[in-house]
């Protein structure tokens, strides 16, 4: 173990104060914020907007009240390090991917057709993307406040531009664009003092999330150089995904004899009902109480389901985590692939019952975070959720989110005759994305006095 790793009572007691908090702690309910994103045309101004940004940047133990107030975090691409005179063996050091890039790897994540980098939006996936800023409050007010602190970091510095803005709230409903509560399933972190929503699931080693920690595989991943950079930081996925509300919404009611069997067509793609509850334990109804009961709502396991009779195997819940679906085989660790994911919604929600598409962009800003960017996120969006040859059938992907051109299927388990979906459109198109890194704050600082 490394010799700056401690431990209390058998468990790793992570460094707090130097990991950005946005990597461990929940996002309020209800929440707004943004995502600034900007290029460093000047280093030397830019390092001098990453100091004036360090004070800004949350850090410590996770509050017990999410609603104490605004936070920001701040990451950097590679382009990004590069730009701000991050020595070349520091960069080299990085994982492959990241330096790659997310529009590099495009092809290989299933962003083609729509979702291709060639009909991303400006700048996202053009290399000019250097520094990212993402903001959270439970109230604009302090959201406004926090906002404009970060940008007066880098006011009337020549060679640091504001190049896209994304604003992000919490829906009236609290729920996504296609009317499912969302933010369930995160995984228990160990040392990171946040109490588990599963009471059942085993604390996710640290260096799953944070680099400089044991992993589940007992050792510590490849992490950047030196160690005062890459240590107590964590890959950032970004992207913005625009949601097709109005094609799901024609998809069920076109395939369904009434709006409750709408319903449940519905939750058979996603593995929830709308309200949250988890088809493992409510398979034949919606439950709205289970759903609002965090207690409860992710209390469950897919073991006594192989066949996906409750909550079928292709459905976008369960693939994105199996939980225990896959342990009788033994050929995968779930554990390895499990990631820290946080949702914000933009744009209008599409009023209820409309089936016409109102021209609006609305979606999901999705956010992972996690020490490994090939084995976590590539591996689930490549192997459970473009792909099915883990559930046995290699010609469907999810229903939800997979590259489906129109030809795309799902497989619903029933009795006497199962249930088949085919010509599944595309619901979820990429408008974008960035892999990104967000360092400690000792490494902000490291970054910030660079002297070359």
């Amino acid at each position: 173990m490394d010799p700056q790793t401690r431990e209390a009572d058998g468990e790793v007691v992570l460094e707090l104060d130097d990991i950005q908090s946005g990597a461990l702690h929940e996002r309020p309910s209800p929440y707004v914020g943004s995502y600034l994103l900007l290029r460093i045309d000047d280093r030397h101004a830019g390092r001098e907007g990453v100091r004036r940004l360090i004070p800004l940047v949350d850090a410590g133990h996770p509050a017990s009240d999410p609603a104490r107030g605004a936070w920001i975090t701040v990451a950097f691409t590679y382009p990004g390090l590069a730009a701000l005179g991050v020595p070349q063996e520091s960069l080299d050091s990085f994982s492959p991917e990241f330096r790659e890039g997310m529009a590099a790897r495009a092809e290989h994540l299933g962003d083609v057709g729509d979702s291709s980098p060639a009909n991303w939006e400006h700048p996202l996936g053009s290399g000019e993307v250097h520094l990212a800023i993402a903001a959270l409050s439970p109230d604009a007010e302090r959201l406004d406040d926090v906002l404009a602190r970060a940008r007066a970091a880098f006011d009337e510095l020549p060679g640091v531009e504001l190049i896209w803005e994304q604003e992000c709230y919490q829906l009236p409903t609290g729920r996504t664009s296609f009317g499912f509560k969302d933010g369930i399933g995160q995984p228990f972190v160990e040392g990171s003092g946040i109490a588990p929503s599963d009471p059942h699931d085993r604390p996710l080693k640290a260096g799953e999330i944070i680099l400089g920690y044991p992993d589940e595989t007992g050792d510590l991943p490849p992490m950047p150089m030196p160690e005062v950079l890459g240590r107590n930081g964590t890959y950032v996925v970004f992207r913005k995904l625009h949601t097709r509300v109005a094609a799901y919404r024609t998809y069920l009611r076109e395939r369904a004899a009434s709006r409750q069997e709408e319903a449940a067509l519905g939750a058979k793609m996603v593995g929830r009902w709308q309200s949250g509850a988890p088809l493992a334990v409510s398979p034949d109804r919606d439950d709205p109480g289970l759903g609002a009961d965090p207690a409860r709502n992710n209390d469950f396991s897919y073991g006594d389901d192989p066949r996906g009779f409750k909550c079928p195997a292709g459905s976008h819940a369960r693939r994105a985590n199996p939980r225990d679906a896959l342990d009788g085989d033994g050929s995968v660790n779930v554990r390895l692939h499990r990631m820290i994911r946080r949702g914000t919604n933009y744009g209008p929600a599409l009023p209820e019952g409309v089936l016409e598409d109102d021209g609006a962009d609305r979606g999901i800003m999705f956010v992972f975070a996690g020490a490994h960017l090939k084995r976590q996120f590539e591996f689930v969006k490549t192997q459970w959720l473009n792909d099915g040859i883990f559930i046995g059938a290699p010609a469907e992907m999810d229903p939800m989110v997979g590259p489906a051109d129109g030809t795309g299927s799902m497989t619903i388990p029933h009795h006497p005759i199962r249930r088949r979906l085919t010509a599944l459109p595309p619901f979820v198109v990429t408008r974008g994305g960035e892999y990104c890194f967000a360092p400690g704050l000792r490494a902000l600082r490291w970054i910030a006095e660079l002297d070359t």
